[in-house]
């Protein structure tokens, strides 16, 4: 089957791959020759997943999937939430954004927070969403070179290290990605 992932980010089309194996053929936004932006102003990630994927279902016809991904941290108030990706304001690199959270966190004792994906899938003009959820604590300081986004500060739960110092093939078994995307392979291998 063949699926257009919705992102311009290579890292989340280079991990949804590895999660989804040989089983799946996933085209990028580059593959359809999509290159304008995508728009997600909404204020939750399940309206942001699911404007994104109708936004390519019914521009290009083609069944395909969107996801969005926050990063709730308790103390905050559940914040960056939707706004993690901007978190350090429009042009924020993964840095700048994690900086702005240990800057936030400073002085706070709880630092618990949990990853939230959602994945919106349509086929056929049917939406089906799905959710991952990956609980854990922020870290003081970075640690580890892999993965992106907060990986470097975002240690899960019943683990004493970062995502950033994983190799793929555990974070894409316990993250909320993962978990999000393993539910709709069930779901895609049940239609299919």
């Amino acid at each position: 089957m063949k699926l257009v992932f919705a992102t311009n980010n290579r890292n989340k089309l280079e991990e949804i791959q590895n999660i989804l194996g040989n089983d799946f053929n996933i085209l990028s936004l580059e593959d359809i020759e999509c290159k304008e932006e995508i728009p997600e102003d909404y204020y939750t990630l399940e309206e942001n997943a699911s404007q994104k994927a109708w936004y390519i279902y019914n521009k290009y016809k083609v069944n395909c999937f969107a996801d969005d991904t926050g990063l709730e941290v308790d103390v905050l108030g559940g914040k960056p939430g939707v706004m993690s990706a901007r978190y350090a304001g429009e042009n924020r690199s993964f840095d700048d954004n994690m900086n702005k959270l240990l800057e936030n966190l400073i002085g706070k004792e709880n630092r618990s927070a949990r990853f939230r994906t959602i994945v919106s899938l349509i086929i056929d003009g049917k939406e089906t969403q799905f959710e991952g959820i990956c609980k854990g604590e922020i870290l003081a300081e970075k640690h580890g070179n892999d993965g992106f986004g907060y990986d470097p500060i975002f240690k899960p739960q019943n683990y004493n290290i970062s995502f950033a110092e994983m190799n793929m093939e555990l974070k894409n078994e316990i993250s909320h990605r993962g978990k999000a995307v393993k539910k709709f392979i069930t779901y895609l291998k049940t239609i299919n």
